[in-house]
């Protein structure tokens, strides 16, 4: 006799669901953020959304979008390369969140160049933005995520971080670093009840890509197998993934979504 799967008594059916989970998203007013931001609100987390000084707008925009989901969300204009605004920044979230279930590490910036012609500045911004920012951000939520026996982190890196990228020395370097800081991480939590991964997007259809001349695109989406960009709410599902209880023995693992750019 067959038995279904729902009468199954060793079947537990995977969950999607964050509901009562309490979310932050760094870099959340715009693109790849806004989509992670509203698909973690969709599946029932409060979120937290952060912006650059000058996206609070927008980052309200996003709230207003999840309050209409039935959700709560705050805004936090932040310059993350500063220390001193993070720090202020993380200590708002926690007292506005009463803590943080989930993390999503996703602020970024890119200042592109040839190696060769690359200035300390532009080398400077990448990394305090896209890799100690995450050091500042992740120290005190993943400490108080330990002590409560739960949580996610989930680093957005980058296929530039994992294969390099003609001109984006700066770049890759920190969204490389991103990777290590994720398995490393992941060792260290793993019983704690903490998860930490990475998500590795292509090439996205985000503000990111407005600069790009053509003849560019049309090279990447030459090397790339489904021969189109990515979606920011492609890869807010991926992120959703990890974040939710379904993924618990997912650790120290980044997500390749990139059409098959790079296998």
């Amino acid at each position: 006799m067959t038995v279904a799967a729902s009468e199954s008594p060793d079947l537990i059916l995977p969950s999607f669901s964050v509901v009562g989970k309490k979310a932050f998203v760094t870099g959340g007013s715009r693109g790849i953020g806004r989509a992670c931001a509203l698909t973690l609100a969709a599946a029932g987390a409060d979120v937290a959304v952060g912006s650059s000084p000058n996206g609070v707008a927008l980052a309200e925009s996003v709230c207003e979008e999840i309050r209409r989901m039935g959700r709560h969300a705050y805004a936090y204009p932040c310059d993350v390369a500063t220390r001193g605004a993070v720090k202020t920044m993380c200590e708002s979230v926690t007292r506005d969140l009463d803590g943080v279930d989930i993390l999503v590490n996703n602020a970024g910036v890119t200042r592109d160049g040839l190696f060769r012609r690359m200035d300390r500045e532009a080398w400077d911004e990448v990394i305090n933005t896209n890799l100690n920012s995450v050091f500042e951000i992740t120290q005190p939520f993943i400490e108080a995520m330990a002590a409560r026996g739960w949580g996610r982190v989930i680093n957005i890196s980058s296929v530039v971080g994992r294969i390099g990228n003609f001109g984006q020395a700066n770049y890759a370097a920190a969204k490389a670093g991103l990777i290590g800081l994720t398995k490393t991480l992941a060792r260290e939590y793993a019983r704690k009840g903490v998860t930490v991964n990475a998500i590795a997007p292509g090439f996205v259809r985000t503000r990111m890509l407005d600069g790009v001349p053509d003849k560019a695109l049309k090279s990447v989406l030459d090397i790339t197998p489904v021969g189109r960009l990515g979606e920011p709410m492609e890869i807010g599902a991926s992120v959703l993934y990890l974040a939710s209880p379904a993924a618990s023995f997912v650790t120290g693992h980044v997500l390749d979504v990139n059409g098959g750019m790079a296998m």
